[in-house]
């Protein structure tokens, strides 16, 4: 065998993961979603290994419909190939025996319950129809909302998901654009608009809405202060601002071709704008951080509007 099969055999294999891939699909079909259960690696991670093995040759796939099954290439794997994973599984490796126990456990486990492997780790396992949609219209329909303003709302992705449960939605966008797409995504919901309009300039009465939705937006805007006096004052007495932002961060040179105008607001800074709004901050704390590098974090705030306005300090 010439030198360079066996260097690209170590190369290949010589990543631990890839190699515990092809010691769980020798002699056997394995989908992916049962390596993510056995390995514990994310899915997208499972799926570039295989991409690589399949590439090489190494593995090969079947299709059944909308399933794809995984397996080693069996007499087509190159013998340096074979060399290296049979002398790896000869030594008992604690990382290859433990695939094997956990691939064993899910072969006996009864079908119709997850693996005990998911507890505390559900959300980074996939099973057929949980998904964050499914999971978000089934939260939605908790929702019992009144008059809704979703204040930079893009084409309406976000709320279309909770027109059902509102008195009335309204969508602003400065996008025409998007305002069209926006009202295309909720024709056949006569209770829905969506306007192009300044967000710091809000076409609407005092007091107009009950919920104001600000997703993702403030770090977009020229005046994020006076966007949120604008909520503040066309929401009801009792009215409730929910806000979505990144925190803080120093990686403006991947967002600002989002079209980003401020690196993000920390949620000590969001809380000092909702106040000088007038509105009482109950929440603001990092709600989720990206699994993925940089791992930006994103700051959830939930304010209301006061009932009674403050009484104004006289003056000595």
């Amino acid at each position: 065998m010439e030198l360079a099969s066996y260097v690209g055999a170590l190369t290949l294999l010589g990543d631990e993961r890839r190699l515990r891939l092809c010691a769980l699909l020798d002699g056997r079909e394995l989908s992916v979603s049962s390596l993510v259960r056995v390995t514990g690696l994310s899915q997208p991670r499972v799926s570039t290994h295989l991409a690589r093995l399949r590439e090489a040759g190494y593995v090969r796939l079947r299709r059944d419909g909308q399933h794809t099954y995984y397996a080693l290439a069996g007499e087509a794997l190159p013998p340096t190939a074979r060399l290296v994973l049979d002398g790896a599984k000869a030594t008992g490796d604690p990382a290859l025996q433990g695939d094997a126990a956990r691939l064993r456990a899910l072969d006996a486990a009864p079908r119709g319950r997850l693996p005990g492997s998911f507890a505390g780790e559900m959300e980074r396992h996939y099973s057929p129809g949980r998904t964050w949609q499914s999971l978000c219209e089934g939260l939605a329909a908790l929702l019992s909302l009144g008059d809704v303003l979703d204040l930079g709302s893009g084409d309406a992705a976000a709320s279309a998901r909770l027109v059902a449960r509102c008195r009335s939605l309204t969508c602003v966008d400065a996008s025409r654009e998007m305002v069209a797409a926006a009202a295309r995504r909720l024709r056949g919901h006569r209770h829905a608009r969506a306007v192009v309009a300044d967000a710091a300039a809000l076409p609407f009465d005092d007091g107009s809405f009950d919920q104001a939705l600000l997703f993702h937006t403030l770090a977009y805007v020229e005046r994020p202060d006076a966007v949120l006096a604008e909520c503040a004052r066309v929401l009801r007495p009792g009215g409730r601002l929910v806000a979505l932002s990144l925190d803080r961060h120093a990686h403006r040179e991947l967002t600002a071709r989002f079209g980003e105008r401020h690196a993000g607001f920390s949620a000590r800074e969001l809380t000092a704008k909702l106040t000088r709004a007038g509105l009482v901050v109950g929440h603001a704390a990092v709600a989720c951080t990206e699994p993925k590098k940089p791992h930006f974090r994103v700051v959830l705030c939930v304010a209301d509007k006061p009932t009674k306005p403050k009484p104004r300090e006289r003056k000595p």
